[in-house]
């Protein structure tokens, strides 16, 4: 049977036989979301202690400060969607990066019901020192692969990363 039709037909924890071999029920720390989701535990530890010594930010806040970054304005619940956290969060770290003087709060002329975000110079430059570090930090991280590996690589995740979106979509229609 190929690895396909397994996949088609999975045995849930209730179904398995009594004397599976434990190849067929791998724990689920071998599954390859498991492994991935490892990985991107550690790059994210990782970030978080090189962005909060060279800039002084917290996860949300150095997110906040990336996804700003060299862009027009953005409003504060476009700023949510985009980092995917709560506005209400958003909000709190906003408030913080504002009395750092890293991103600047106003108005928006054309409908002042919305404020508006954006870096200040010091934002920017905290700005640039996340990316460079994230640069440094993928080039070593990729180090240890060729570049057909590391371009291999990207199209895999980029096709897995599709296929959980649809399987993210599918959950949210059962929910």
């Amino acid at each position: 049977m190929s690895r396909t039709q397994k996949q088609a037909d999975p045995l849930s924890a209730e179904d398995a036989p009594s004397d599976a071999a434990p190849a067929e029920l791998a724990p689920i720390t071998a599954m390859m979301s498991s492994r991935l989701m490892v990985l991107a535990n550690f790059l994210k530890r990782g970030a978080i202690l090189r962005y909060k010594r060279l800039a002084g930010l917290s996860s949300v806040e150095f997110g906040l400060v990336a996804s700003l970054g060299r862009r027009p304005p953005m409003s504060v619940v476009r700023l949510a969607e985009a980092v995917g956290q709560d506005k209400g969060q958003i909000s709190r770290a906003l408030a913080g990066l504002v009395s750092r003087k890293l991103v600047d709060r106003r108005v928006n002329p054309r409908d002042n019901r919305e404020v508006l975000v954006s870096l200040t110079r010091p934002g920017l430059a905290a700005h640039d020192a996340i990316v460079t570090g994230a640069q440094e930090r993928n080039r070593r991280l990729l180090e240890q692969l060729d570049d057909d590996e590391v371009t291999m690589l990207l199209a895999h995740i980029e096709r897995l990363t599709h296929k959980a979106e649809k399987m993210l979509a599918l959950e949210k229609e059962l929910g």
